[in-house]
């Protein structure tokens, strides 16, 4: 599917985002998201269901009251069975629903965001060179969550969580339109880092927020954010602490929507010939192979 360019309309629609007080709005979100008198939540969540076209009969819980407040409905499970994971131990899953932006290699440092923009791969992962080194030369993927997905994030392979790294950062929105022109995206919004040991080397799955999405939680940790705060911050598994995720196995979700990268180490693995810009992709299909 051919890039499209920026156009005048994508730039009009960003404009207002970098006067946007991105974390004050999402604090209020955050909150209007986890009230529970039905009188509010109820209408509300019906409202978004006709609206996304939400498709309820995958849900664990098809009666939209059935949610404590809205959030829980955003952060919905599905029933059992209904995303199976790609067998094989030379597999990778895709870990979300959601648009496959970008699958490509890592060149000279730099991931593609979109045409005329890339960013810093150690910027992206937190502005460390030993971090971001097993990556260099390896493969990457941006997937982005629109509001009508499934928000949970679940592990691609089997591994073992050496370190998790909060980067503070702005909330600009991570559609589509905004990702064609606001430079370094990704590498300049909030994120929450996990790195992982793995069959295929090291993992790294960034999980992006946005505008909307001050709230990135993991299993193993619950809510890293917020509060937002103003320094990189970081947690190491080691020894007694190590925690290990198997493939399939839920590892975080977004409370609202947003954006995940996976990046692998070179020459590990292929992306699936599905896997490319604009295609939809579900939690569990094929996502790459390892390299022969």
């Amino acid at each position: 599917m051919a890039e499209r360019s920026a156009g005048f309309i994508d730039y009009l629609k960003a404009l207002p985002q970098y006067l946007m007080p991105g974390h004050l709005v999402s604090r209020l979100i955050h909150r209007f998201t986890r009230i529970r008198n039905p009188r509010i939540k109820n209408p509300f969540t019906r409202w978004f269901i006709g609206h996304f076209r939400i498709n309820l009969d995958e849900a664990l819980e098809p009666q939209p009251s059935g949610y404590e407040h809205f959030n829980a409905f955003f952060t919905r499970a599905l029933k059992p069975g209904i995303r199976p994971i790609v067998a094989g131990d030379d597999t990778v899953a895709c870990p979300v629903d959601g648009a496959v932006s970008q699958a490509l290699p890592i060149r000279d440092g730099r991931v593609f965001q979109a045409k005329g923009h890339d960013y810093s791969l150690v910027t992206l992962l937190g502005g460390s060179e030993e971090r971001a080194a097993p990556f260099q030369g390896g493969l990457f993927t941006t997937i982005y969550l629109s509001p009508q997905d499934y928000h949970r994030i679940h592990m691609p392979v089997s591994g073992t969580l050496r370190e998790m790294v909060h980067v503070p950062g702005r909330l600009f929105s991570v559609n589509p339109a905004t990702t064609r022109v606001i430079p370094g995206l990704f590498a300049r919004n909030e994120r929450v880092i996990s790195l992982f040991d793995t069959a295929f080397g090291p993992l790294a799955m960034v999980k992006v927020g946005a505008v909307n999405v001050g709230s990135i939680e993991t299993v193993w940790a619950g809510e890293v954010t917020p509060p937002a705060g103003r320094v990189v911050r970081s947690w190491h598994y080691d020894g007694e602490e190590a925690i290990t995720l198997q493939k399939g196995e839920e590892m975080g979700r977004f409370n609202m929507g947003s954006t995940v990268i996976l990046v692998f180490g070179p020459g590990v693995v292929e992306w699936a010939d599905e896997i490319r810009a604009g295609e939809r992709v579900r939690l569990g299909q094929l996502l790459a192979t390892r390299q022969t």
